[in-house]
């Protein structure tokens, strides 16, 4: 099913203008479309959590600094039900996972053999998130360098993700794309182009914040994507700091204290209804008092929200 009869469909059982799901940021639908309150779960990637604790004892830490999900890298390191087990203990939740085999062996890269490992990779991602009662793979789309040119990239890239609908049918889980220093999709409108084309509701965007303030605006793009948008990565960073001392400084300021203007990010948020349910951070992680540092500053950022 492409996206227009899955919007067609959801019209019919609804009752809802399902047109609106996909409009433009500057159609008039989203601009005559009342604003809502746009609530928002915190969560942190497994691997910020820097104590030394069983699975079970992060999970609980990762509670009691004030997160409510743990992002996991996938194909999982532990066992499902080791997983679960340690889910119920806690009273986490697992709403997604990071798709661990994008970068060494990318969509993009010409040979159909490195393709289909990645392609096996995430549909073993799509079952496992599933499993742990998520509903989101962050996929990285594709690497340009000087092997692989962007149109190739372009081309390959949606042909590879096409091959892996049928696998985000079955478990009815979603594939999210995000922006990274890939060097491709480099704009919002292109990103959002790259998404129509592939044209299916459960193939969309992950959006990192952070990532894009070395060439452009999160707000921007936020509203470009508009409701494309599936989950949100939050990260800080400096442009002075990449000037003055190099790209990769950028991302070593804390949350708040970077370039992102974070009320008018969240205003975008808020204009596009977003509906992913989910802010996960992506920063450096540390002990339990750092921990619930960045709880904080999540908390202070969500705020602007409403």
């Amino acid at each position: 099913m492409n996206r227009k009869e899955f919007l067609k469909s959801a019209a019919i059982i609804t009752g809802a203008a399902a047109v609106g799901l996909y409009a433009s940021a500057s159609s008039p639908v989203l601009q005559n479309r009342p604003m809502r309150n746009v609530a928002l779960k915190k969560s942190l990637g497994l691997g910020m959590i820097k104590e030394e604790l069983s699975l079970t004892d992060k999970f609980k830490l990762a509670k009691d600094s004030g997160f409510d999900g743990v992002e996991l890298n996938s194909p999982v390191d532990f066992s499902i039900s080791e997983l679960l087990k340690a889910k119920a203990a806690s009273g986490i939740e697992l709403p997604t996972v990071v798709n661990r085999d994008h970068w060494s062996a990318p969509l993009s890269d010409p040979d159909p053999a490195v393709r289909r490992k990645c392609i096996a990779s995430v549909a073993k991602s799509l079952q496992e998130v599933r499993d742990l009662g998520g509903d989101t793979v962050l996929v990285v789309p594709g690497v340009v360098n000087e092997k692989v040119s962007y149109e190739q990239a372009y081309i390959t890239s949606q042909n590879a993700i096409r091959e892996l609908i049928p696998y985000a049918e079955k478990t009815g889980m979603q594939i999210a794309l995000e922006n990274v220093w890939n060097n491709f999709l480099l704009s919002p409108v292109e990103a959002k182009r790259f998404i129509d084309e592939i044209n299916h509701p459960l193939v969309g965007w992950y959006f990192d914040i952070g990532n894009v303030l070395r060439y452009g605006w999160p707000e921007h793009w936020i509203r470009t994507l508009n409701s494309r948008i599936m989950k949100l990565h939050i990260k800080e960073f400096s442009r002075e700091l990449m000037n003055s001392k190099g790209l990769w400084e950028g991302f070593k300021v804390d949350l708040l204290k970077g370039d992102n203007n974070w009320p008018v990010v969240m205003q975008a948020v808020r204009q596009i209804n977003h509906t992913g349910g989910w802010l996960t951070a992506e920063v450096n992680g540390g002990d339990r008092n750092y921990l619930k540092q960045i709880s904080a500053q999540m908390d202070v950022i969500i705020g602007y929200l409403n």
